[in-house]
């Protein structure tokens, strides 16, 4: 016999499972990935550091600038995720505000929208105030 009720329950019982079985997988994955990284980064390091060459020190002056790099694009990405999140969470708000304004008799209900758009007013503050430009 068939149950619409039941059906909806198993589709949304296995869509959870497989859902959070992805992630658990996509995690470790890319925990695993970090640590190869990590691990041929020391083993090319203490090779370095038992050789006398010069190009060693040429080496280790890539490897720090590359270190650099790396942290400026870091410090990049976490400003511009944060200005993307504030302009996101300020568009939220106006839709907000106009919505529940149309659709109430009162236009102070539509108010419920400032929060979102000053949590994105904020975001772009703290975009421009606690993350530097560059990366010292």
């Amino acid at each position: 016999m068939y149950l619409p009720e039941t059906f909806i329950f198993v589709f949304l019982s296995v869509g959870a499972a497989s859902l959070f079985g992805f992630l658990a997988v996509a995690s470790w994955a890319g925990a695993r990935q970090q640590e190869r990284e990590s691990y041929y980064r020391n083993d090319m390091l203490k090779k370095l550091a038992e050789s006398d060459t010069n190009s060693a020190a040429a080496t280790l002056a890539y490897l720090q600038e590359k270190e650099r790099t790396a942290a400026a694009n870091r410090t990049a990405k976490k400003r511009e995720g944060y200005l993307v999140g504030g302009f996101i969470n300020i568009a939220i708000g106006i839709a907000l505000i106009v919505f529940l304004s149309a659709i109430g008799h009162r236009p102070e209900i539509g108010l419920v929208g400032l929060i979102p758009g000053l949590i994105g007013v904020a975001l772009i503050i703290s975009a421009y105030l606690a993350v530097p430009k560059k990366a010292a």
